[in-house]
């Protein structure tokens, strides 16, 4: 039996300004827009943003929807084409809201790699290979 990871759900406490981020610092488009959830689709993996109420409703209430999430769970790792292009994003990402968490770096393992936080402070990454 084979399985494929087809999407990611982010919890959010502000489902509409979370999405908003993603559709205008990162450019994916909306396939769904409710008040407590947004789908957004891009070329790799569906990604979606679900209020914590909704979930709860959806899981009888389960306390870990309840509760207030403290640290960081995981992170999106955004593949860009070039070096360059890490230092323009990562710009374009902080003017529209996001946080710059490090500069763009050039890595021992042969990456130029930065993290920023999203709205909500999610903190991922921006990568390019470097070439060789």
């Amino acid at each position: 039996m084979r399985i494929k990871l087809e999407g990611i759900t982010i919890l959010a406490d502000d489902v509409a300004s979370l999405a908003s981020f993603y559709k205008n610092a990162i450019g994916f488009h909306a396939s769904v827009e409710e008040e407590h959830y947004v789908e957004l689709v891009n070329d790799g993996v569906r990604l979606a943003f679900c209020s914590r109420t909704l979930m709860a409703e959806n899981t009888n209430n389960h306390r870990s929807f309840l509760d207030n999430r403290q640290g960081q769970a995981f992170e999106l790792n955004f593949e860009c084409d070039s070096p360059e292009a890490v230092y323009e994003l990562l710009e374009q990402y902080v003017a529209q809201g996001a946080v710059a968490i490090s500069e763009p770096t050039i890595k021992s393992w042969g990456h130029t790699t930065c993290f920023f936080a999203d709205p909500e402070g999610n903190i991922h990454s921006l990568f390019a290979v470097n070439p060789v």
